[in-house]
């Protein structure tokens, strides 16, 4: 939103610095993004009267001016027809600079001197009129003052602040609406401009036997026209000009300037129809129905849909309702007849129409935000009568509306002891009754609710956000300052029997990064989108997805269905960067179309990993060699063992079984056995050779992807436990099994946990041997024993293992 100070200070006496002002509103949630000055150009001239004209004696067209600058008379040769004694214009003396950076010198024209140029409005930048030099009128600014500076005396914006306005906080897009947050900020009194009648004519009733018709309340829920005749469409005064011009905004004309004025003033927008374009007599606001079509102002064809809301007339649309007008309808220079529409919209409708069309207007930008329904009477009368006092026109008797959905401001809640806990200040009754008034809102204090004292508060009308406790509390905070606040953390207390539990899944997530994070793997965050030729790549299922309607590009127009795509073009990225190696880890979503959602899409959290390359990422001391699926495996069984979660069974999924995966070779499914049964928690494995070609990996990808929703939930089961620590040292033994190379090592583990004995407090593999050529390999357990009362003796652990080895032979194929 673009504010000018001087437009400001007509609504407040604001006296301070843009600057000074800036800083405030941002402690009040409106960041300044900047102060600019629209008219730097213009800082050297000077206001001067002509005193004497005569002809160049040597030119036709040529005029010798005597002007005066206050300070010292000086001779300026014009070229300009509309040169009088008696004008007062702007004069860009010797030294000063023209806004096209041509520095204004002392000059011979045809033998006589000329000191200065008199300036045309596009000589000063101000608009493309070269007809004639700027004649000064009072109206503008006056009385002058000669040898004034010209910017000042023609009341031109000297500072405008772009101030950011977040999207609930429609109020703040209107000079009204900043101006009520400055005086606010600064305890200053607010004034309304007035609605100007004087030198207004009054006809007879234009609107007399057109009629109005509103749907429902629901597309509009309020609408209202006024009528101005023997209007004459004309060039808008320069005052208005400029002061739109400051803004960014173009003048179109005296008729249309007005509206796009009082928008921006009091934030109310409105339209302009010709009333003799409206056909039939009537005027209706309802939907559009299914394939309608209208030409908007823009000269547009556009295709309507039945959420769209129109206005229309005895046959047909005439204007996209809070969007854009229609071409059918529009002013033009032959206009002398004005039907001037204020009105309020459904935002979700045009929001929806505007998106859908891509097409966003000044006002379609304010309805979206919300407008405020009181001040939209206010608003129309202010712009009839600027409309038939610039126009010269007469303005009607009477108006036609309609309110089918009356303003109802809510009634609520606010305890003063629950602000003070989310502010975390003390807030006195006086501070928060005087804040709550200064903001517009209406209390009520002497009501209790579950014996606590709560204050009822009723909203201004041009606060439709202030929806809930919390946004009065919020409003508090505001003006209490956040640069006032405490910085202190809060304190947090929680039992110390809930140590390690997952009090949400944000937080079960937060755990998992920060555990991932303290192996040695990289985050990454990837787009939610990837591309329709990944998943084919991948073989993922056509059914189920999701494609984006706008796609960011070509190559993002699906939602992914599975991490892995995301990762791979990851680890194309990296490679690309000159990565040798790659351990990362992702924790996102994966969506699928589910028809029965709100949103029509099931998410489902999932652990992406990916190991690529080098298992180090530097050399000594650490052995050079590649990540595989043992990597994998391994960072799987930590999560599981961090999660407190049961061992995870292992299973090769061989390709001609069915169960395959099409992105895998070879594949293992993960799975954990819960209450006897088997449930399926994902996937290790190699990424085809073939696949990881196509993302320019020359060395195995080995990745794995796991159900986050189904860890949450498994881990909000367990229950944390201690026990003593162990007082008596272990004894250790090493036990080598000769297997065939068919026999898994799971199978060893199951045999020796089944047969141990009460003192067997552990057992891990810790290494393996394949002999060259051989059907057989050697495993190597290493067996940890301890009793919790005693030191084991050496000939008790003795007896122990090889009980132990007897059970295997027996049980198995083995040696020992």
């Amino acid at each position: 939103m673009l504010l000018s100070l001087n437009w400001l200070r007509e609504f407040v006496p604001y006296t301070g610095s843009p600057e000074e002002l800036g800083a405030r509103l941002t402690m009040l949630g409106l960041e300044l993004d900047g102060v600019s000055h629209p008219f730097p150009a213009i800082e050297g001239m000077v206001v001067g009267r002509i005193e004497e004209c005569k002809k160049h004696p040597d030119s036709d067209h040529l005029i010798l001016c005597r002007v005066n600058l206050g300070s010292e008379i000086v001779d300026i040769i014009c070229g300009a027809p509309n040169t009088a004694p008696g004008q007062h214009v702007v004069v860009a003396p010797v030294g000063s600079t023209m806004p096209d950076g041509t520095k204004v010198k002392k000059a011979k024209l045809r033998g006589q001197e000329s000191n200065g140029i008199i300036c045309s409005e596009r000589e000063l930048g101000l608009s493309d009129d070269h007809r004639g030099i700027l004649v000064l009128d009072e109206e503008m600014s006056g009385p002058f003052t000669l040898g004034q500076n010209a910017r000042e005396a023609m009341g031109l914006d000297t500072a405008v602040l772009d101030i950011s306005v977040t999207p609930n906080r429609g109020d703040c897009l209107s000079v009204l609406g900043l101006a009520r947050e400055t005086a606010l900020a600064f305890n200053l009194p607010l004034t309304l401009p007035a609605i100007d009648y004087a030198g207004v004519e009054r006809g007879s009733c234009a609107l007399e036997g057109l009629q109005l018709e509103v749907e429902s309340g629901d597309v509009s829920s309020y609408y209202h026209l006024r009528a101005i005749e023997g209007l004459k469409v004309g060039r808008s005064p320069a005052w208005l000009r400029w002061r739109l011009q400051g803004v960014g905004q173009r003048s179109i004309s005296n008729l249309v300037d007005v509206t796009n004025y009082v928008m921006l003033e009091l934030g109310q927008p409105l339209h302009s129809f010709d009333l003799h374009k409206v056909r039939g007599g009537k005027v209706r606001v309802a939907l559009a129905g299914e394939g309608e079509k209208l030409v908007t102002l823009d000269g547009q064809e556009r295709q309507l849909v039945t959420r769209d809301i129109t206005i229309r007339d005895a046959e047909g649309p005439i204007g996209l309702g809070g969007v854009m007008g229609g071409a059918n309808s529009d002013i033009d220079a032959q206009s002398s007849a004005v039907l001037l529409e204020g009105a309020i919209f459904n935002p979700s409708l045009i929001r929806r129409t505007s998106k859908r069309l891509h097409l966003s207007s000044e006002a379609s930008y304010r309805f979206e935000r919300g407008v405020d329904q009181s001040m939209c009477g206010y608003a129309l009368e202010r712009a009839a009568a600027m409309i038939a006092k610039l126009g010269q026109g007469k303005l009607s008797a009477g108006s036609l509306g309609s309110e089918p959905k009356p303003w109802v401001a809510p009634l609520l809640p606010l305890r003063r002891e629950r602000a003070e806990l989310l502010i975390g200040v003390s807030l006195t009754p006086e501070f928060c009754e005087d804040c709550l008034s200064k903001l517009g809102c209406k209390l009520e204090k002497d009501c209790t609710e579950a014996g606590r004292e709560t204050w009822r508060v009723a909203p201004p009308n041009h606060r439709p956000d202030l929806e809930r406790e919390v946004d009065l509390i919020e409003e508090l905070a505001r003006v209490y300052g956040f640069d006032n606040l405490p910085q202190t953390l809060p304190e947090v207390e929680r039992p110390a029997e809930k140590a390690g539990e997952a009090k949400s899944i944000y937080q079960f997530v937060s755990r998992v990064k920060h555990w991932a994070a303290g192996l040695g793997l990289n985050e990454v965050v990837n787009y939610s989108f990837v591309g329709h030729k990944d998943l084919d790549l991948f073989g993922l299922p056509a059914e189920g997805r999701l494609s984006i309607m706008n796609p960011l590009t070509s190559d993002m127009d699906v939602l992914r269905t599975a991490l892995l795509p995301g990762l791979m073009n990851s680890l194309r990225n990296n490679l690309a960067q000159g990565a040798g190696g790659l351990r990362v880890f992702e924790v996102a979503n994966a969506f699928t179309a589910d028809p029965a959602s709100e949103t029509t899409a099931h998410e489902n959290l999932r652990l992406g990993l990916l190991f690529y390359g080098d298992r180090f990422s530097a050399g000594w001391p650490q052995t050079q060699a590649e990540a595989d699926y043992l990597d994998v495996k391994g960072v799987v069984e930590a999560l599981l063992d961090k999660l407190r979660l049961p061992a995870a069974v292992y299973a090769n999924m061989a390709v001609d079984s069915g169960k395959a995966l099409p992105w895998l070779l070879p594949g293992v499914s993960v799975s954990l056995v819960i209450n006897g049964q088997s449930v399926q928690l994902g996937w290790i494995g190699r990424v085809k050779p073939e696949i990881a070609d196509v993302y320019h990996a020359r060395k195995n990808v080995w990745a794995a992807e796991l159900d986050m929703d189904l860890l949450y939930k498994l881990s909000l089961g367990v229950k944390p436990r201690s026990k003593p620590l162990p007082v008596f040292p272990p004894v250790r033994r090493d036990i080598t099994v000769i297997a065939p190379l068919g026999l898994e090592a799971e199978a060893v583990l199951a045999v020796i946990k089944k047969s141990s004995p009460a003192g067997l407090e552990s057992v891990s593999l810790v290494d393996l041997f394949l002999p060259a050529g051989g059907q057989e390999r050697n495993l190597t357990f290493r067996l940890t024993y301890r009793a919790a009362d005693r030191t084991l003796q050496d000939a008790e652990v003795d007896k122990l293992r090889d009980s132990m080895a007897a059970a295997l032979v027996k049980a198995l194929p083995v040696r020992i």
